[in-house]
């Protein structure tokens, strides 16, 4: 079947059948490390990953292998019953990221939900502090410190009071940050905003402050994290230490995951959270051959983001390892069509931003030649 068949066989079904969440004008029906396939055939570098998801690739064959073995030996038990692989993920986590406990979510915004529950429940306080353009999650909780109006304004009130401060404005934060705060919410780089990356001492007064006031730190590495930056947290670029981080999107390469990661002597006791599905067999499977793929490849991510700097230097790119901005503005999506009418798939992100977030695994051929059809787009529409 051609892609146009199978693109509107896709339509047709999801305008009868499913809720109208999203924009699509592509099937993609295949997947091999950094490429991607189509309907027709085409070929696609794909330099969104399923955004910021697919950390190792398209079923990259350990991770494929490690999904296989479980689901043929167990798939759910349920959270009553000691798991499977979940008890290695969670240690495993714990070394990578220096910090001691884990509770695994399905997702981003349920790590979220879990980090702000915890803060609520340690500290007896109510308030949250969050960032203009930060985007934490869609769900009820997490939506509350998600500053993007259209999705956060129609479903208010939301039942955690939020303050949201400018990005990088320490004066302002130090001004609402007070003692009747339960946690401070941020991103160490925004990237549903479009990669926008803060200097170090704005999270260092983040940490300042909230030691002052005795206030949580939640750093939200849902897209960040797992190497994304070239470090396992974009956090330990700096010399900050949270108390709490959010993970997900790259932890199970596709699989849905999600986990919270707290600091010594911070944790729910028995009974505060839970869920059905987290930390299910066949997730920590996954989670663990992602991590095994990502550690040999770990050092060589910040040279791979700086050859993407230097063949996109005329556009002056953000860039801080595989997680690449540039600012475009209102032409943003013709930059995108013209890069998929030429092998290249990107993404745009808020405010005219290009977002870059290939595969953590995507080789120096193929960045080049990423590299030249984004040029050579962004130089056809923008000069």
């Amino acid at each position: 079947m051609k892609n146009t068949d199978i693109t509107s066989q896709y339509k047709a079904l999801d305008d009868q059948y499913y809720m109208p969440a999203f924009s699509r004008n592509m099937a993609i029906v295949r997947g091999k490390g950094a490429k991607v396939w189509d309907g027709n055939g085409k070929e696609y570098i794909d330099c969104v990953a399923g955004i910021a998801v697919c950390s190792t690739g398209h079923c990259h064959p350990a991770v494929v292998k490690a999904i296989c073995e479980q689901a043929h030996e167990l798939i759910h038990c349920s959270n009553l019953y000691y798991i499977p692989h979940q008890g290695e993920l969670a240690k495993k986590i714990v070394e990578i990221t220096g910090l001691k406990k884990v509770f695994f979510a399905n997702s981003g915004a349920e790590a979220s939900d879990g980090a702000l529950k915890l803060a609520r429940v340690r500290t007896k306080k109510k308030k949250f502090v969050a960032f203009t353009h930060g985007f934490h999650g869609r769900t009820i909780g997490s939506l509350a410190v998600t500053h993007k109006p259209e999705a956060r304004e129609p479903f208010e009130p939301l039942g955690l009071p939020t303050t949201f401060v400018e990005y990088g404005n320490l004066d302002a934060l130090r001004k609402v940050v007070d003692s009747d705060t339960a946690a401070v919410i941020v991103e160490p780089i925004q990237g549903e905003a479009g990669v926008i990356i803060p200097p170090d001492s704005f999270l260092e007064g983040i940490r300042e402050t909230c030691d002052r006031t005795g206030a949580f730190m939640i750093v939200d590495e849902v897209q960040t994290g797992m190497g994304r930056t070239g470090k396992w947290l974009a956090i330990r670029h700096t010399k900050v230490e949270p108390d709490m981080v959010t993970l997900a999107k790259g932890i199970a390469s596709g699989f849905p995951m999600g986990a919270l990661v707290a600091r010594e002597g911070l944790e729910f006791t028995k009974g505060e959270h839970g869920s059905t599905f987290a930390g299910g067999p066949v997730a920590c499977a996954a989670g663990l051959a992602t991590i095994g793929v990502l550690e040999p490849i770990l050092p060589d991510i910040a040279r791979k983001g700086e050859r993407f700097r230097k063949g996109l230097s005329r556009y002056n790119p953000r860039v801080r390892g595989l997680m690449i901005g540039i600012s475009v503005g209102n032409k943003c999506a013709d930059v995108q069509k013209e890069c998929a009418e030429n092998g290249v798939i990107v993404n745009c992100a808020a405010d005219g931003n290009l977002r870059l977030v290939p595969p953590l695994v995507i080789s120096d051929a193929e960045i080049d030649r990423a590299v030249k059809v984004i040029d050579g787009a962004l130089g056809k529409v923008m000069l």
